[in-house]
């Protein structure tokens, strides 16, 4: 089956802020009659008022967008087409095993005008390109299924994309990315129900990224902490974390899936150190939560289109890398489980805590044989604490960060850690926030 989807949506959002109310309107009507109206609307809705606030000031200089040396648009389809079918072909030349491959390719591009009634105005250009490759294995006659337990489907799925033009493509090697994910899908028809108990979890660099954006991530955005809903209300200055740990937020990074010159309030994006050698120094602000909460800006006021309103969300969100290699790691994990690739997860950010499937046994100081069903349950804070060993070996990866009905492109990563006790088996939590890759 082929499929193509494209489209074009075009749209001004108005914000008015008025005596501690605040109302937004979007349209599609660009005519000056149009805007009139729309902020006729808004106003109507901002005279109720309802207590006082200010907005943060902005601060700083807008980031140049990130350089495109090749607009995506500018290349034909077949071009596009080509890459599809050397992944696809290179997927299925790895093992007779391999029944089934789905290959995608997608690009975006958004021009954002930000301006402000302060006379400030801030245009950004976002570009974005991604390969995404899915196999799905059989054995015996009988399709396995991913992520359902000890019966079903097997899958291995790869999705490399950044913010850059069609120049990724000279980058990476689309052939080997449809490899990695056949390889993937072989590799967990050999895997045998997972252990439950408590058990050291080593994390595979990137993958495990997911864990802090969901476990913790969340529960630093200004949002909740202003609710009283996070458990990290309250305790900037405080260890919440392994001295070892350094966590940080950082929209600058070059061509990074969250990368953006600045926000969609208009504040130039930054580099945020939200936890130092384990001690909580930051949150994550939009100009509303920062104003209400006396905090300098921070650039993480994100809205997925001008139909949403701006809310405080991660950009590039990772923990930094550490001093252990890989191998001294697994090598000091005389049993444990070894987490490959995370799959999506969901957290409850009034308790942290979180679920993530798929793993490997570490046996004996070394990676052993793949376990299906593998679900790691524990609470976000108290895995920050039990992080004893970190990595040199710094991965992110791009991902899509849904919030509040709204969805924005965000990287996650973090060197291979070890965590020294996390519960392996069961399920359940009441999600706040969900990340897919």
């Amino acid at each position: 089956m082929q499929r193509i989807s494209s489209g074009n949506d075009l749209g001004a959002g108005l914000r008015i802020i008025h005596r501690g109310t605040v109302s937004y309107v979007y349209t599609e009507d660009l005519s000056e009659d149009g805007l009139l109206r729309s902020a006729d609307l808004a106003a109507q809705v901002g005279r109720r008022g309802g207590g006082r606030f200010a907005l943060a000031e902005l601060a700083g200089d807008a980031h140049k967008p990130q350089p495109i040396e090749v607009p995506p648009e500018s290349v034909g389809p077949e071009a596009k087409i080509e890459l599809l079918l050397e992944a696809d072909q290179a997927a299925r030349e790895v093992s007779g095993a391999i029944r089934q491959v789905a290959v995608g390719y997608g690009q975006s591009a958004q021009e954002v005008l930000v301006a402000t009634s302060e006379g400030v105005q801030h245009v950004d250009s976002r570009t974005r390109v991604r390969l995404m490759v899915h196999a799905v294995a059989e054995r015996n006659g009988e399709i396995q299924c991913v992520a359902v337990g000890d019966t079903g489907m097997q899958t291995g799925f790869e999705a490399p994309g950044r913010t850059i033009g069609f120049e990724f493509y000279d980058e990476i090697d689309v052939e080997d990315i449809g490899r990695t994910a056949a390889r993937r899908s072989l590799e967990m028809l050999k895997a045998r129900p997972a252990p439950s108990g408590k058990l050291p979890v080593v994390l595979k660099k990137g993958a495990g990224g997911v864990l802090f954006h969901e476990a913790c991530g969340h529960g630093l955005e200004a949002d909740f902490v202003g609710k009283g809903s996070t458990v990290f209300t309250g305790k900037i200055g405080q260890p919440v974390a392994s001295p070892i740990v350094t966590a940080i937020d950082d929209g600058t990074l070059t061509s990074r899936w969250g990368t953006l010159s600045v926000d969609d309030e208009g504040v130039p994006t930054r580099r945020n150190t939200l936890i130092q050698d384990g001690v909580l120094v930051s949150y994550m602000f939009d100009r509303i939560r920062a104003g209400q909460q006396n905090h300098p800006v921070t650039g993480n006021g994100r809205r997925q289109s001008y139909q949403h309103l701006p809310i405080p969300r991660m950009t590039n969100t990772f923990i930094a890398a550490g001093a252990h290699s890989v191998a001294d790691i697994i090598a000091a994990t005389p049993r444990g489980l070894y987490a490959k690739k995370l799959g999506a997860g969901q957290v409850d950010v009034t308790t942290g805590d979180f679920v993530f499937t798929e793993g490997y046994l570490i046996e004996h100081g070394q990676i052993g044989r793949p376990v299906r069903g593998a679900t790691i349950v524990g609470n976000g804070p108290r895995a920050l604490h039990r992080i004893d060993m970190v990595g040199n070996d710094l991965k992110l990866a791009p991902g899509t960060c849904g919030k509040e009905g709204q969805a924005v492109p965000v990287s996650v990563g973090q060197p291979t850690i070890r965590i020294s006790e996390l519960t392996v088996g069961g399920t359940g939590v009441s999600p706040a926030g969900a990340m897919r890759p």
